[in-house]
């Protein structure tokens, strides 16, 4: 019985001494954050432009080409079940 008490009173205090160390984990974790951004090579306007024009080109070529290769597939199998439904 007593070393339950033991444990769930080492319990009790490593949950309070957590609690209180929030705020200092929170502060160390905000200055890290800061250091850290501090550090990162940002892209210029003109390079986040023209990634994006490369994006949106891409999107837009993929979906043409998956539209005709849909298209193309659909009217197969189409003429496949119409074949064979005679």
């Amino acid at each position: 019985m007593a070393s339950v008490a033991k444990v769930e009173q080492t319990e009790a205090k490593s949950f309070f001494s957590g609690i209180s160390a929030w705020p200092a984990r929170l502060k160390e974790y905000y200055a890290d954050l800061k250091a850290e951004m501090g550090r990162v090579t940002w892209p210029s306007r003109a390079q986040v432009k023209a990634t994006t024009a490369v994006v949106l080109f891409a999107v837009f070529v993929f979906s043409a080409y998956f539209f005709i290769i849909d298209m193309i597939l659909g009217r197969a199998i189409q003429r496949f079940f119409a074949t064979f439904a005679k």
